[in-house]
Order: C-alpha cells, then structure tokens, then sequence
C-alpha cells in the first residue's frame, strides 16, 4: 500500500484522476522527428505546472549562466589597466546585460519556477491554478528579456544612443514584469484556494507558504515595475522631456529594481528551500511553525523598500542629532532594512531548534540539497546584513561597490538555496536522485564563487571604489576608474574568478539535470525521507499529481507514517 492510499483511507470512492499517457497507450510511440516535434508541442503547450515551472527555471538559469559571464568580462576589462579589451562604446550596455540579468533574467524567473513547480504538489493541488495564465506568463517574461537583450545589443537602454532601443528596453521590461506577474498570481492563488481536504493554512509546508509571500512580494513590486516604464516610455516618446530624464534618467528611476530591496524579495523561497531542509535533514517536527511563518513574511517586508522606490532608507547615528529626527529615519530605516533581516535570523534560530530537537534521533541526513540550501541562505543572510549596514549614512559606503556587493550576495546566495531545491524535489520532478558526488563540488564552487563575487564588490566599496547603475558614458568611466590600484585590480581579479565560478556551477549543473533526466529511474518516492504531503505521491509525479485527492490531518502526514515519526 502505497502512502498516498494511506492518507486518504476513502479513496475506493473517490474518482481517479484520468491517466495523461493512458489514450495513447494502445499505439505506437512515435519515433525520430515525430517524436521530437511531438514532445516540443507537449513543452510549449502544457498546462502541467511542474513544466511550466521547470521553462521559466530552465531559461532563468541560462541567462544567469550569460550575466555571470558578462559580470566576468567586467571584471577583466577593470582588473587589465591600461587596455582596453571591450569596446567603450559597449560598455554602458553590458553592465545593463550583467545587472538586469542577475536579477530579472534570472533570481526572480528561477524562484518562480521553482514554486511554480513544487508548491501545488506541496499543498495538495491536483493543478496549479490559471495553468494558462502561467504559461503565457513564461512566454510574456522570455520575450520580455529578449527584447531587452536586443535593445541593448542596438545601443538602447539606459543612456542608449539609440531611440528605438531605448523604447523596446522599456517594452521589454515591462513585458517580462507581466509575464513574473502572471507566474505569481497563479502560485500565490494555488497555495490560498487550491488546498486538499484538511491542508488548513497552519498545515502548509514552509516552502509553499515561503512560495505565497514570495508571491504577493512579485505582486507588490512589478505593478510598479510597470507603471514607471508606462511614465518613462511615454517621457521619452515625447522628446525626453525634464520630467523623467530621458534615457539618461532611466537608472533613476528604475535602478532599484537590479538593487538589494527587489533582490531579496525575489529571493523569499529561497528562504523557504532552506526553512524546509531543516526538519527533514535532522529528523525531528519543525520547531515552532507559527514563528517560522512570521519569520519568512518578514522577509517579505523587503518589497515594501522595492515598491516605495528606495534602494536604502538612510540613516544616522550621530548623536548630535534630535531624537526626532533621529525617530524619523530610524523608523523606515528599522522596518525596510531591519525587518526582513530580523525575519531570516529567525528562519535560521528555528531551525537551529529543530536540528536541538533531532539530536537524538541518529545520525543527521546532510544531504547535497542541505548543503545548497544552508550554505545559500547563509550568503543571502550577508547580503541582507550589507543591505543593513550601507543605510547607515555614517559608514559612507552609499554610491559606492557595496551595493552591487550585497545585491550579489543576495542574489548569488539565492541561486544556490534554489538549486538545493531543484535538488530535493528531482524525484517528484525527473524520477531519479541527483548523485551527491557531483553535486557537492558544484554547492562548494557556487559558494565560493558567490563570495568572491559579492566579497570583492562589498570591501571594494569600503575602500570607496565607485558603484551603482550608470546613466551615460562618464558613469561607465567612473564605475570602472580604480583609485586604489593594486588592490583594485586584485579586487577585480577575484570578483572576475566569483563570476566565472557562478558561471560554471551553473551551466554544471544544467548539464547534470540533463544526465540525471536521461538516466535510468528507479524506486526513488522519498529518498530524502521528506516530511510533507508531495512525498506520498508517485515519483515523478504524475501530470494530475495524485491519483486520489488526498485528506491530510497534520501537517507533516509522511513524517507521521514513517518510523521517524512513530518511535
């Protein structure tokens, strides 16, 4: 008997969901082209959530893979003084290449893809809801940042030279806002309405509730994505009126949304990856759910910094200054910059707890996906405490590298807890285990290659190396000028080696989901030892995800079957 048959003991008088592959099961499958053509319409049309999670994932990877490289190159052009090895007039777009594809082209497309593709399993949804709407999502949010990339390849975007680049960068981006939009509206409605009998919202796994916040964090801040390009569009359809800037006035405007606020909350399920890890790899019941809860939606109080605009909310602490004033900006600054710093501590403090509460219950389950995910949430934690510190206008580190240092931090942190994910549920995805032989090396370089990255950038900026988004060609001259030469360009030399690492790990592990997908599946259900409802279903799942709908009655109901949970 299978776990799905146990958690829901009625299911004899339950409709079976239809077999997806039944119809064709009497004939032939087709062969050669046929075969090909016939699996891409099944791609590109599916309303199945667990593919339409995997395409925004798949291409976010690759054009993360294509900003980290470009962040290399940069690196290379700064560290080589004297030469000059691209072309000046590129380099206004390659840094828009390198920011927008950090974190549009790729943070925000894989944590969406991520929840796109687990949530629904997680709660118990037979199918993600509007699985239309999310499927165009993906198309609007892949032609969205192709039109970018082309817009910026003609000399638009910020500062561009070249009108109609600068219209489609400002069509692309708002194009690839709807598009995340769409991706969020269908998660965040899953996890509230699509919930099987029983799964009260105290009962929604970590990940999933990470996945609603997430959601409504999207909600938050790409509405106002869309509305400045609306009011920037037209400004420079008019003739670059004073208003707005032009192109030139782009980066201010819009500049937060490559920035640490808007990272972070991207980067909420990532949170959720790791909040989720910590129970399962030490064998013990998550250790205060309702404060776990609080914790994650305090990260979500980032996107109140991305929707108001602020890339940091300043504040002093010079004590010569009036209390109130002083209560004035500590006030913003505490709630913009504090709390979703405050949330992820206490992410982690709980699941401290639980591995306390698991000691006794053997040897801890440090798996590969543990590793990804604690490791990343542990940058994205430095990242968020940078974010914190370059507030404090008494450091004097705003306008400098420590932005670009925290965002990746953030960002590159993110990605690996991500990947931990994509990790831990390839059996519901792919039906096969990811070898942790080769998936250990790729958490360490992704580790190491994020923390230089973001390392450099960040002691660049305390050494006041200058940063931000340029607006024209004398912001490139300056972002790139090394006032401190050698440990300029030694500092450039290891943000280089953090990029191209990034880089690697990625396309790596790109090429080992491939192999693992191709590769022999075997009776892989819950190798992990998973706690939570999508692990008593068959792996991979199937396209309805349950044969029966489930009734759950905790909120770990494998871990309750299992022997862990009995002794």
């Amino acid at each position: 008997m299978t776990t799905e048959t146990v958690l829901d003991p009625s299911h004899a008088a339950a409709e079976p969901t239809p077999d997806a592959h039944g119809a064709s099961a009497s004939r032939p499958a087709p062969g050669g082209i046929s075969a090909f053509f016939a699996g891409l319409a099944d791609w590109v049309t599916s309303p199945d959530h667990k593919k339409i999670g995997r395409l925004y994932a798949g291409f976010g990877l690759l054009v993360l893979a294509g900003a980290a490289v470009v962040g290399a190159v940069l690196g290379l052009e700064r560290a080589d003084d004297g030469s000059a090895l691209v072309d000046s007039g590129a380099l206004l777009q390659l840094i828009q290449v390198y920011r927008v594809g950090v974190i549009v082209g790729g943070l925000a497309p894989i944590a969406l893809g991520l929840a796109l593709a687990v949530a629904p399993l997680q709660v118990g949804a037979r199918q993600v809801a509007f699985p239309r709407v999310a499927l165009v999502g993906f198309y609007f949010w892949l032609g969205g940042i192709t039109f970018v990339m082309i817009a910026l390849a003609r000399n638009g975007g910020i500062g561009g030279g070249d009108a109609t680049g600068v219209d489609l960068f400002l069509a692309g981006l708002g194009l690839a806002a709807v598009g995340l939009a769409a991706g969020a509206v269908a998660v965040g409605t899953t996890v509230l309405t699509a919930r099987a009998p029983g799964m009260t919202m105290r009962r929604v796994p970590l990940f999933a509730w990470s996945a609603l916040i997430g959601a409504l964090a999207m909600l938050l801040v790409l509405p106002v994505v869309f509305g400045t390009v609306i009011y920037l569009f037209v400004d420079h359809r008019l003739g670059e009126s004073a208003n707005f800037g032009g192109a030139a006035g782009i980066g201010a405007w819009l500049g937060w949304l490559v920035s640490v606020p808007a990272a972070i909350a991207f980067a909420i399920p990532a949170v959720g990856v790791a909040a989720e890890l910590f129970p399962v790899t030490f064998r013990a019941r998550q250790q205060l759910r309702g404060v776990a809860f609080a914790g994650i939606a305090l990260v979500g109080a980032a996107a109140l910094a991305a929707m108001t605009q602020q890339t940091a909310i300043e504040v002093s602490l010079d004590t010569g200054q009036s209390f109130g004033t002083f209560v004035e900006d500590a006030v913003p600054f505490l709630v913009f910059a504090g709390l979703p710093l405050l949330g992820v501590l206490i992410v982690l403090g709980l699941g401290g707890l639980t591995a306390r509460a698991g000691s006794g219950a053997g040897r801890p389950n440090l798996s590969p996906a543990f590793m990804f995910g604690f490791i990343g949430v542990g940058l994205v934690v430095l990242g968020i405490v940078a974010n914190f510190l370059q507030a404090i206008t008494d450091l004097e580190v705003l306008g400098t590298a420590f932005e670009e240092g925290a965002t990746l931090l953030v960002a590159y942190g993110a990605l690996l807890a991500l990947l931990g994910g994509f990790v831990f549920w390839a059996p519901k995805l792919w039906g096969a285990v990811v070898p942790a032989l080769h998936v250990v090396p790729l958490a360490l370089l992704g580790a190491a290659g994020a923390a230089l990255a973001g390392g450099s950038a960040i002691v660049g900026g305390l050494l006041d190396q200058p940063g931000g988004v340029p607006a024209d060609d004398a912001g490139v001259a300056r972002l790139l000028s090394l006032d401190f030469s050698d440990s300029g360009s030694l500092l450039a030399v290891l943000g280089l080696v953090g990029h191209a690492a990034v880089a690697l790990t990625v396309v790596a592990f790109a090429a080992l989901l491939l192999k693992v997908r191709r590769s022999n599946r075997t009776d892989v259900e819950n190798p992990s030892k998973g706690h939570t409802i999508e692990w008593g279903t068959a792996s991979p799942a199937p396209a309805d995800n349950y044969v029966y709908v489930p009734t759950v009655a905790s909120a770990e109901p494998v871990f309750d079957l299992s022997y862990e949970g009995t002794r």
